[in-house]
């Protein structure tokens, strides 16, 4: 199960925007992207709508798998991960298994598996204290699964941009009989 609901991590999860929400869902989707506490009442008005019109589409967004959670952007420096790491990862299981990329999941210290084509198999993003902390994370978990036939790993020395905002592009303007 996934931290934000019963959807699968492993899952392929398709959106077609078109036919999934409109440009009033599209910009409360926006406002929630930039700030998920912002109340009701507040989006309503950025939107021109009433705020049980808001809570309803809100709603409706988060049971069609759409919003997945909320969650709060913690500073890696402040809670001792300071050090960001990408690592890839050979596997000897056969195309398309996925029983190593959940494995790799279940360690608390990777935040992002993806199944890549080319020469690795896996990309996972993780997180350490310091480079001491990351070698044990090799060889303590990463060693510990037997599938993996080699890492290699990339330490980030300045990360540019980090964010988890989807660009959405804005649907055509709703006629203002229908923000009612």
């Amino acid at each position: 199960m996934s931290a934000f609901g019963n959807q699968s991590e492993f899952s392929s999860y398709n959106i077609d925007m078109d036919r999934q929400f409109d440009g009033i869902d599209t910009e409360i989707l926006e406002i929630l992207q930039k700030n998920a506490r912002t109340s009701n009442a507040e989006i309503a008005r950025q939107v021109g709508l009433a705020p049980s019109a808001v809570f309803e589409r809100i709603r409706k967004l988060e049971e069609r798998g759409i919003v997945r959670g909320y969650r709060a952007d913690l500073d890696p420096h402040s809670v001792g991960t300071a050090l960001l790491a990408f690592v890839f990862v050979r596997s000897n299981e056969r195309a398309g298994g996925v029983g190593t990329a959940q494995k790799l999941a279940e360690i608390p210290d990777v935040l992002e598996v993806h199944h890549v084509a080319g020469e690795d198999c896996f990309l996972a993003k993780v997180r350490a204290a310091d480079t001491e902390a990351l070698g044990r994370l090799l060889r303590e978990k990463f060693g510990a699964i037997p599938s993996i036939t080699s890492t290699r790993t990339t330490i980030v020395l300045e990360t540019v941009k980090e964010t988890g905002v989807l660009p959405l592009e804005i649907a055509a303007e709703e006629p203002e009989a229908k923000r009612a």
